[in-house]
């Protein structure tokens, strides 16, 4: 049982937070935000392609097919536009993340180790 707890909490360690995790926790919440945009972009496309289908469907509106159609196109618009829109700002997320996430665990381990050199100079000159 024991080493079994052992191999889970293996999986569940983490790194040493940092110290600006208020950021960090921010650019997650707009990572969600983001994919919830896209959603509601995809959301909106479907629902002018089923707009659309419909009035090309109705006879007796024969002269209104034009909107079906341009309903048809704008649906292909927004989901271009929402698509894009997904992607730029999921490009810079990942660039602030690695900004903020990467460099700051790099410049704790640099601390480290520069304080490590300067205690174990100390030492030396004490002996």
């Amino acid at each position: 049982m024991k080493n079994e707890a052992k191999k889970l909490f293996r999986f569940l360690r983490t790194k040493p937070v940092p110290v600006n995790t208020n950021e960090i926790l921010a650019l997650e919440r707009t990572k969600l935000a983001n994919e919830r945009t896209l959603l509601s972009y995809i959301r909106s496309s479907l629902y002018l392609l089923l707009g659309g289908l419909a009035l090309l469907q109705l006879e007796d509106l024969s002269r209104i097919h034009w909107l079906g159609y341009i309903a048809l196109l704008v649906c292909v618009v927004f989901l271009g536009v929402g698509i894009i829109r997904y992607i730029v700002l999921s490009r810079r997320l990942y660039k602030w993340n690695r900004i903020l996430f990467v460099d700051t665990i790099e410049e704790n381990i640099q601390k480290r180790k520069e304080t490590e050199v300067t205690v174990e100079n100390q030492e030396a000159k004490n002996e």
